[in-house]
């Protein structure tokens, strides 16, 4: 990290036209501010969460700039982009044209791939075009279109001063009888050449001169060729030669023999044909290598790359279960009972043990299950019947649960035709140099062997896919494939892959606004990432970034810092200034954080666990090498390792997948391993995302916890409440009865606008209060449910202190950071980390009870019973991926402190993580790598912080070694 004595800001003194100047911006919780920021310039704007940063940067600042260059367009143009509302500021001046690069991966379909999303596929399907050799698929030889000219150049190139003669094949001639109607074999062959002019042909090895009334051989299995020239190849007969072998061209429908005298037969076609069979293949042309276009698709999979088939895992997804025990899961449902009863009777009918496990069934027993036969209808019939229903939305619905996708047999999942698979450049084709990696493609490009043709046919396109792999490189991509799908990145992976390619569209004069940039790196890659920045800023933009990290903010020009608390609390501008005077000020707790005065403790103690543990055996998904993975029971976990090191791989696709399908919670395909023991010591599993906890308006913090329902009970108990008759059911806006009917609860109305986007107004009926006028008559302390709803939490809690459970739940919401959520706060306005601590705090309101702590500091249960698991006593394993996106600091400790509840319930919490922060307070460390892609997927190593701390084979080693040194000595409870 760089020193604040070395770093000096922009003058911002300087002339108002070198700065975006904002004056009374009052979005969302802006407190009406004014501030500065330099163009020219990288800006970190930081806070606590919920102080305002999205508003500024990007519901202010990114808003106003899209409004005004959409603005600028014609209202034609303006029906197909979408528009943002205008901010509620008094004036922006000097903004620029804004783009936003945010921490989310829009892309959800299967087409997209990394490849397509940053235009490396499409500079490659042009090298492919230009350079690309076709080869033959029966006899390996590559296929070449010539031209006459061609054919001259080449002969003279590779032949000069030699004799050659130039010739076509009768049998390839086309008819030059005239009389067409008589078969080829009857004619006078040697009248007709000899009428045409020539005067020899070659029959097998010799030279025969033609006479008139000459007969040539009729079946023979001697080759009949016909001579059209004799010449010495020298550089004043190319006319001549070009003549030749367009004659020879025109008469044998594409194809031409030269026998050089002393080398041997050359054979040139035209038509991309194959010079020993004369197969023809396409000829190269950039839309033959897309998967996206008929013309390159595979016919099979239409360019999906794989076919969906009924998975036998999904149907059968409890291999020990029995037939009569309900293995066959889509039979167990009441509506087809008809197929499980037809089953039972027809298997007990050939003697089939009706209560012998599925997996334990002889294959043709399973077979006949299956395919059925004359007398009885199987697992293939059953779905063929569904099949000719899908007109029905429920049985589409149905039959997806139980369809995987399989590579397609045709295409073996490379999307492409075969014709674009056959092109090659050094013995690759276009599917195997999408399998790559962005590393070994760009090391590919630096190696490619050209001859002096090749290379200046295809010299600019290979500048600027090297061009473009670098910026991929550098933003920390280099283990993604390029023919990986785009929907299956990380939002802070489809962040960077938007960075790099503004990076390679080197525009200057915009205005970037990121989302924390730094979300899915390594600390070993984040000051890589803040030179990207500065790079980009150098290059005559203004970058303005969302970010928490401590080294980016330590790097940038400007440091904007807004709070002081959340919410309501909220949005004013603590300190706007360069780094060197923000690392003295007294009320940043981003600068306190920096300056060591406040801190995330290094824990004094280990939990030493329950003893047992959760094994994963052989887990080779994706990159990962037959790991054998330990996760100790009743402890925080942290999985750490670089990007592309096989976290996500193996605590999410391969732990979370299993685990959820043997609980019978999901059926998700999971990743491949060997064997899975130990969970007969947990009660269940949980993944605890950052996706939204609700996809309309109506869902909220409160409803979301189950807390509505007490408040709508408490309404109802009111003495004006019970006069009207009016139920808790009356207080909802989620039903029909006491909410308003014309806006549906919601409090707006959207109103559908052409060639301009749609408008939301407030409802005239209720006038946003969402309810009709006799359920707002009844108040509770004063106040109505519409009021309620817009109070926050903090507010609400003394407010509720009489009503025990509510209160309870409130304060829960408090004590994870969220007490400036409104009770009614839509939860599409909520970002993922508020999304995912609210999650957890429904998991610690289920009941995770009261934990209190001995004097030896160890955590015991005293509310009741501990849950129990299949066979044993056990908590829930949770399991979560970057619980720290979106969190400043201070957040974090608070979340620290949230998850520590968890665990001191008896719970285990795995957590993938790059945060230091929270890596050093961990109680076991697993720590993957050394690298991403191939390079990963080996336990680096695993332990107490302390032990990896020690590894110098670790990165995550080496950066927390520092941090633990920092901190108070730990004493371990092993």
């Amino acid at each position: 990290t760089m020193r604040y004595a070395n770093r000096k800001g922009p003058d911002v003194t300087s002339a108002r036209r070198q700065n975006l100047i904002i004056e009374h911006a009052r979005q969302n919780n802006l407190k009406t501010i004014s501030l500065s920021i330099p163009h020219n310039a990288v800006t970190v704007i930081t806070g606590v969460s919920g102080s305002g940063q999205s508003s500024l940067a990007f519901d202010t600042l990114f808003a106003e700039g899209q409004w005004r260059y959409v603005e600028s367009l014609s209202t034609y143009a303006r029906m197909f982009i979408e528009k943002l509302d205008r901010p509620e500021v008094d004036r922006l001046l000097n903004i620029r044209p804004a783009i936003a690069i945010e921490q989310k991966n829009p892309v959800r379909t299967a087409r997209s791939t990394v490849g397509t999303a940053t235009e490396v596929s499409d500079l490659l399907r042009l090298l492919f075009a230009k350079i690309g050799h076709p080869i033959c698929p029966d006899c390996k030889l590559e296929a070449r279109s010539f031209t006459p000219g061609s054919v001259a150049d080449d002969l003279l190139q590779r032949f000069p001063d030699g004799r050659a003669m130039i010739l076509f094949s009768l049998d390839k001639a086309r008819d030059t009888s005239p009389d067409a109607a008589r078969p080829a074999e009857k004619q006078d062959r040697a009248a007709a050449l000899l009428a045409q002019g020539y005067v020899r042909v070659r029959v097998g090895d010799d030279v025969v001169t033609l006479q008139p009334g000459m007969s040539l051989p009729k079946g023979s299995t001697q080759t009949l060729d016909v001579v059209v020239d004799r010449l010495i190849l020298r550089p004043d007969a190319r006319n001549r030669v070009i003549e030749a072998v367009e004659l020879a061209f025109r008469e044998a429908e594409g194809t031409c023999q030269v026998n050089i005298i002393g080398q041997g037969p050359q054979t040139y076609t035209t038509g991309c044909r194959c010079p020993g069979c004369s197969h023809q293949l396409e000829a190269p042309r950039p839309i033959l290598f897309s998967f996206n276009h008929p013309l390159g698709a595979c016919p099979e999979c239409k360019g999906f790359g794989n076919i969906l088939k009924y998975d036998e895992d999904l149907v059968v997804p409890d291999k020990t279960r029995s037939l009569s025990g309900g293995a066959v899961e889509p039979w167990s449902k009441p509506g087809t009972d008809w197929w499980q009863h037809q089953m039972l009777l027809a298997m007990k009918r050939r003697g089939v043990s009706l209560s012998t496990p599925y997996g334990d069934l002889p294959d043709s027993v399973r077979q006949l299950l299956w395919r059925g036969d004359k007398k009885f209808e199987g697992i293939d019939q059953f779905f063929d019947y569904l099949e000719h229903k899908r007109y029905k939305l429920h049985v589409r619905v149905f039959l997806s649960r139980y369809r995987t996708p399989f590579p397609c047999p045709k295409c073996a999942g490379s999307r492409l035709t075969p014709s674009a698979l056959h092109v090659k450049i050094a013995g690759a084709n276009v599917h195997q140099i999408s399998e790559l990696t962005i590393r070994e493609a760009a090391a590919w490009c630096d190696n490619l062997q050209l001859s002096d043709f090749e290379a200046a046919v295809s010299k600019d396109v290979l500048d600027q896919l090297r061009t473009k792999l670098a910026f991929l490189l550098r933003v920390g991509l280099g283990y993604v494939t390029l023919a990986r799908q785009t929907r299956t990145l990380s939002g802070g992976e489809a962040q960077r892959i938007t960075l790099a390619n503004q990076m390679g569209a080197k525009l200057v004069g915009t205005l970037y606004v990121l989302d924390e940039p730094t979300i899915g790196l390594h600390a070993r890659d984040t000051m890589t990432l803040a030179h990207i920045l500065r790079d980009l800023a150098q290059a005559g933009n203004t970058v303005v970034a969302v970010e928490h990290d401590r080294q980016v903010i330590q790097a940038a020009d400007y440091i904007v810092e807004l709070g002081p608390g959340a919410g309501d609390q909220g949005g004013e501008v603590v300190s706007a200034m360069a780094p060197a005077q923000f690392a003295s000020h007294s009320q940043a707790i981003t600068a306190r954080y920096l300056r060591g005065e406040e801190t995330i403790p290094v824990p004094t103690i280990r939990r030493r666990g329950s003893g047992k543990a959760l094994i994963i055996a052989g887990a080779r998904e994706h990159n990962l090498k037959k790991l054998t993975v330990r996760f100790p029971l009743q402890m925080l976990i942290c999985v750490t390792g670089v990007s592309g090191s096989g976290k996500s791989t193996l605590v999410e696709e391969t732990l979370y997948r299993a685990a959820a399908r043997a609980f019978r919670i999901d059926s998700l395909p999971m990743g491949k391993f060997t064997a899975i023991k130990g969970l007969e010591h947990v009660h269940g599993i949980r993944l605890i995302n950052q996706e939204p906890i609700g996809r309309t308006p109506r869902s909220n913090p409160v409803t979301y916890l189950k807390a509505f329902d007490e408040i709508r009970t408490i309404f109802a108990a009111q003495p004006e409440a019970r006069r009207r008759r009016l139920t808790p059911a009356h207080f909802s806006f989620n039903t029909s009865g006491g909410r308003c009917e014309r806006c549906q609860g919601c409090g707006s109305e959207k109103l559908e606008m052409y060639f301009f986007e749609d408008m939301y107004v407030t409802c005239e009926d209720c006038n946003g209060r969402r309810f009709k006028p006799e359920v707002l008559t009844v108040q509770y302390r004063g106040k109505t449910i519409h009021e309620v709803l817009r109070m926050t939490v903090d507010d609400a809690q003394g407010f509720f202190s009489g009503a025990t459970r509510l209160a309870e739940k409130l304060r829960l919401l408090h004590s994870i950071g969220l007490g400036y959520l409104r009770l009614g706060q839509p939860a599409t306005t909520l970002s993922g980390g508020e999304a995912q601590r609210l999650k957890i705090a429904a998991e610690l309101a289920r009941g995770a009870g009261r934990v209190v702590q001995d004097k030896a500091g160890r955590s015991s249960r005293k509310d009741g019973p501990r849950r129990r698991g299949p066979s044993g006593i056990g908590g829930q394993l949770y399991v979560l991926d970057e619980p720290t996106t979106g969190l400043h600091l201070d957040d974090v400790k608070k979340l620290l402190a949230v998850l520590n509840r968890l665990v001191d319930a008896g719970h285990t919490v795995v957590v993938v993580e790059h945060n230091l922060d929270v890596i050093k307070t961990a109680d076991w460390i697993i720590d993957l790598g050394p690298e991403g892609g191939d390079e990963g997927g080996h336990l680096v190593a695993e332990g107490r912080p302390e032990q990896v701390a020690q590894v110098d084979a670790s990165y995550t080693g080496r950066y927390l070694r520092p941090m633990l040194a920092e901190g108070r000595t730990v004493k371990s409870e092993t």
